[in-house]
């Protein structure tokens, strides 16, 4: 979390599109999108739920962090709206496996730390989705779980990051009073 501009009370912007739990997140929006036009019947109400999880867990990180610039507060329960959004698309990938009798891979799985790898060290949508086509339904929701595991702990990381910055320089009109008291020279 960048910490107040020299003298002021607004916070330095977040590069959004830098942190890799957002970067995630764009894999997963991309994946999910291909995963609902292939894998979903039209017309099943997953395909829209699906989306719109997808969709939330980013655009609510983007949305949060934007706000973080005046509302450590808001950035708090955006992030939060946003990993809450992407539970619900993990349920949607676990329960897509579970009925229709695919494994969803643990540690035991001998694919299982090479998939955990690829996905620690690549960020990009095309590193994906050259391969949605050639991926079995099984291996296609492996990699968007590993993903949102992977989304989820960073975003808990940053979290417990915004949290210290509150608790150290407290919210926007203690900030705004500060500023205000050190520009009139009190």
């Amino acid at each position: 979390m960048k910490t107040l501009n020299e003298g002021g009370f607004l916070r330095q912007c977040v590069d959004y599109k830098s942190l890799l739990f957002y970067k995630k997140t764009l894999v997963l929006y991309d994946m999910t999108f291909f995963f609902k036009e292939h894998y979903l019947h039209r017309g099943d109400r997953t395909q829209d739920q699906m989306e719109q999880a997808a969709r939330s867990g980013k655009q609510n990180i983007v949305e949060g962090l934007s706000d973080g610039m005046t509302s450590l507060e808001m950035a708090i329960k955006l992030l939060n709206v946003a990993r809450g959004s992407l539970k619900e698309l993990q349920e949607d990938y676990e329960d897509y496996l579970r009925t229709h009798g695919l494994t969803q891979w643990d540690k035991s799985h001998p694919r299982y730390d090479k998939m955990v790898r690829y996905c620690y060290s690549h960020h990009e949508p095309e590193q994906y989705m050259k391969y949605a086509e050639q991926w079995s339904e099984e291996e296609f929701c492996n990699v968007a779980l590993t993903l949102l595991h992977q989304a989820d702990k960073g975003l808990l990381s940053y979290l417990s990051k915004v949290e210290a910055t509150f608790l150290a320089e407290g919210g926007i009109k203690e900030q705004m009073s500060i500023a205000r008291r050190n520009a009139r020279g009190y």
